[in-house]
Formats: C-alpha cells, sequence, structure tokens
C-alpha cells in the first residue's frame, strides 16, 4: 500500500493501481453474469406456474444483470473505484433486499392461496358421488 486507503476510492480501477484485485473482480463478475442468466432460464421453466417466483426470478436477473454488467464497464474502461465499489455494494444489497424482504411476504401469501385452493379442491370431491353426474331420468308416458 502506498496511498492511504480513502486515496484508494479515487484511483482508476486498471492492473496498475489494482493489481491484485482487478483480474479476480472483473472474472467473478462475468462468472456471475453468466451464471444469473441461466438460472434465470433454469428456474422460470421449472416455476412457470407459479407467477410470485417467475417475478422474483426476474427482479433477481435484472438486478444481476445490471450489477455485473456495471462492473464489467467500470473495469474496462478504468473508472474510480469509488465507483466500482458503490456499484457492488448497491448491486449486492438490493439482490438481498429482493431475495429476502420483497418477495417472502408475497410468496407467503401465494402459498396460502395453494393451500386453500387445495383444501376447497379435496372438499369438493370429498364424497364419492360427488364426481358422479346426476342421471336426468325422462318420465314416459307424459
Amino acid at each position: 500500500m502506498t496511498h492511504l486507503p480513502w486515496q484508494y476510492l479515487f484511483q482508476p480501477f486498471n492492473s496498475i493501481e489494482f493489481p491484485d484485485l482487478l483480474t479476480p473482480i472483473w472474472v467473478v463478475s462475468l462468472v456471475l453474469l453468466v451464471a444469473q442468466v441461466v438460472l434465470y432460464n433454469v428456474r422460470t421453466r421449472q416455476l412457470h406456474r407459479h407467477e410470485p417466483l417467475v417475478a422474483m426470478q426476474e427482479w433477481l436477473l435484472w438486478t444481476g444483470v445490471i450489477t455485473f454488467s456495471l462492473v464489467l464497464i467500470e473495469a474496462v474502461f478504468a473508472w474510480y473505484f469509488l465507483f466500482v465499489a458503490v456499484t457492488l455494494v448497491v448491486g449486492l444489497a438490493a439482490y438481498v433486499w429482493v431475495r429476502f424482504w420483497r418477495f417472502p411476504p408475497l410468496i407467503e401469501q401465494y402459498n396460502e392461496y395453494l393451500r386453500r385452493t387445495r383444501f376447497f379442491s379435496q372438499a369438493k370431491y370429498k364424497h364419492p358421488e360427488a364426481t358422479i353426474r346426476p342421471s336426468r331420468r325422462r318420465r314416459r308416458g307424459r
């Protein structure tokens, strides 16, 4: 370390000023970006019938795409490290917020809805004759 810690915030994020951080950060950002897109495609195909879970995957996808793409752009164009640090902190905080605060209440409501519909469906067909149509017999002779 040749500068004070806060002076690194205003240094360009390049291989000269940050030889130990540049390559790991852009490689991890690229890997996480690709993993996020693959995970989105796999999970939305699995959960296509469950709207709140698909919506959560979309939120996570766009949060990941924006965060990791910005980090890659900031690494390529050697922005100040301050921008890289702020992007990572805000992006990862948004990612955690979406996953642990925004969607759990919606998923809980959706689970309750599924429980109710499953219960009423079972109650509807509880008796064996519930699935048999009543016959409409016509009286002859009138």
